[in-house]
Parts: structure tokens; sequence; C-alpha cells
């Protein structure tokens, strides 16, 4: 995935610039830390950087925590699965997202569960609005 960052961050930029969205920020989905040592990286993470670098906008990294490890959504059986998985998994802490329009990115969307569920902590945090891009959706 580190190699294919900026390529597919490039696919994320040019969807962007063919259909416009109102946002001030940048937040990668965050992954766990137990995930992130095992991984070596987050790569939400890398496609936000590159995305925010391209269309120059702020990336915001370290306000929205993953609190809670959770096996991955993509191995979930089915759609209450996910969203039990995903419940109270995020916590939003700082300001550096009060009255901002958050881009959330993440790298694919499987039920919509794990954006719902950062949404909620980034709104209870105080962001006006919260906007989902993955690259890609898993059907």
């Amino acid at each position: 995935m580190k190699v294919l960052a900026d390529p597919l961050s490039h696919c994320m930029a040019q969807y962007l610039r063919k259909h416009p969205m109102s946002f001030d920020v940048i937040v990668p989905v965050p992954i766990h830390k137990q995930r992130l040592r095992e991984r070596g990286y987050n790569q939400s993470s890398l496609l936000a950087k590159r995305l925010g670098y391209m269309i120059r906008k702020p990336v915001v990294e370290g306000d929205l925590l993953r609190t809670k490890h959770t096996p991955s959504q993509a191995k979930s059986a089915s759609l209450d699965q996910r969203r039990t998985n995903i419940r109270n998994a995020f916590n939003c802490i700082g300001s550096d997202l009060t009255g901002k329009r958050v881009l959330l990115i993440d790298d694919v969307c499987t039920s919509g569960s794990t954006l719902d569920s950062c949404a909620i902590s980034l709104k209870k945090a105080g962001a006006t609005s919260v906007l989902g891009l993955t690259l890609a959706k898993e059907i």
C-alpha cells in the first residue's frame, strides 16, 4: 500500500476536482495502536497526507483516535456485526476540529459503519459537518 499511496490519492484528487465538496480539513480514519504496530503504517493516513498535499488542504491527525481494537470490518459476517464491532471505537480529543467542515478519508468502505462511527465522534467534538471519501467500496 505504501508505494500505491501516491497514485491512489491522485485518483481521489481527480474525483474531488470532478465532484467538488466543501470542507476545511482532511482527517484520516485512525487505526488502533496495536494494528499500527503490526502493519507499520495507517493506509488511510497515507492517502490523506498525499491527497492533502495535492489539493492544498490541511490534514489533521491525532484528534480522532481509535480507542477500541476491533476485528477488520471487511472480515465481519454481517452489517449488524460490523456496527457492533465499531460502536464506541473512536474518540475525538483536542479542539482542532471545532467549527470545521471535515473530509474523512478511509481506504475501503464495507458497510459505512466505520465512517458513521467516526462522524459521530467528530460531530460530538464540534465539527460542523463530516463528509466521507473512500478509495473503494466493497460490494
